[in-house]
């Protein structure tokens, strides 16, 4: 009896339900996991943009040495590009090719050719054949959004210091500042307009915290003040300031700038070595934590922070410049991108003694 009984009331809920459908038939509509939304509405997926490369390749330029002070490669023709530099873009939708630095010449612009977009890493060198590289990759760049192709350059501290003296045609024109391992804010320009720079999409609370919390990593002793970059009619012409910091002496420089005419976008701060503020119990203050590397992808340092806002900062960094890279209209062919890729290559182990890069790519 009982059964009978669960039986007409599932029946009488069916006849409900099927009422329920069929009253409201024209505003809603049970679809199982086999139907196709598309063809009962009519709609698709949008096509991908066809002015959109969704497969950009950026070259990396290798700096100097090995990246670990001598301790992996003392080769006289080594160079190096950290591994967190090759993550960095990846984070964002690109894979890398290596630019190394001293290869012929012709081996170096033809993987040159591959590539949608360039990166200026930090370092330290500023003379001989790197400086010439760097330099003639610079004017190239030029050249490739002259001729209608779009090709960003990213230059990041030591990167920028050497565009300052490209652009200067002044080898000696940077200015001491005392900015070593220090925490610091970004002061934008008073009514800058920041649509289509570095910091176009950066949310409000995240852009505010950089003007206002020292979150953002400064490592160097070279740089160029505000009013030498404007005085200089070479420099003022080509950039514009979008973000000034003072040293440790309140000195100030300047620490973002963008082109005026070309999307390359130079900072001497670093995205990828971002602090953040963490209150300390002994002494009762806010102190700052001092990383060593990158924030998203270097673990050498227990001091490197892995904080929210930090990884924010790296992420939109990467995320507007591989969206720069994206507006190229050159297409390389697949297997020669495949062919020079710098999966080709192994990275190397350094992070155990707890200092430099985690991992390098070393080329000698």
């Amino acid at each position: 009896m009982l059964y009978v009984t669960w039986i007409s009331l599932l029946l009488l809920l069916s006849n409900v339900l099927t009422a329920s459908v069929n009253a409201h038939s024209t505003h809603a509509l049970l679809l199982l996991p086999t139907h196709s939304h598309a063809a009962v509405s009519g709609q698709r997926c949008p096509a991908p943009d066809p002015n959109l490369n969704f497969r950009p390749v950026i070259g990396i330029v290798s700096h100097p040495g090995d990246g670990c002070s001598g301790r992996l490669s003392n080769a006289t023709n080594a160079s190096y590009i950290a591994a967190s530099y090759v993550k960095f873009v990846e984070s964002a939708g690109a894979r890398v090719v290596p630019l190394i630095y001293n290869e012929p010449p012709e081996v170096l612009y033809k993987k040159l050719s591959l590539v949608n977009g360039v990166i200026f890493t930090g370092g330290s060198s500023k003379t001989g054949l790197y400086f010439e590289v760097v330099t003639s990759i610079f004017k190239d760049v030029l050249r490739k959004n002259d001729a209608g192709d779009r090709f960003p350059l990213l230059a990041i501290c030591l990167g920028f210091e050497l565009l300052t003296m490209i652009v200067s045609k002044d080898n000696n024109i940077l200015e001491r500042f005392s900015a070593s391992d220090q925490a610091s804010t970004l002061q934008f320009v008073e009514n800058i307009d920041i649509s289509g720079t570095v910091f176009q999409r950066f949310p409000p609370v995240l852009l505010n915290k950089l003007s206002t919390e020292c979150i953002v990593m400064q490592n160097h002793k070279f740089g160029i003040s505000p009013e030498k970059l404007q005085k200089t009619e070479s420099l003022s012409s080509f950039f514009e300031i979008l973000t000034t910091t003072a040293d440790s002496d309140d000195k100030v420089y300047v620490s973002t700038a963008q082109a005026h005419r070309y999307p390359v976008t130079a900072l001497q701060w670093h995205p990828e070595r971002v602090r953040h503020k963490i209150f300390d119990l002994k002494c009762k203050c806010f102190i700052f934590n001092i990383p060593m590397q990158k924030n998203a992808f270097e673990w050498a340092s227990s001091s490197i922070p892995h904080s929210e806002d930090a990884i924010q900062v790296t992420q939109n960094v990467a995320n507007f410049f591989i969206r720069e890279a994206r507006l190229s209209t050159h297409r390389p062919p697949s297997q020669e991108v495949l062919d020079n890729l710098i999966y080709n290559y192994s990275p190397t182990y350094c992070g155990k003694a707890g200092k430099g890069f985690d991992e390098v790519y070393i080329f000698s």
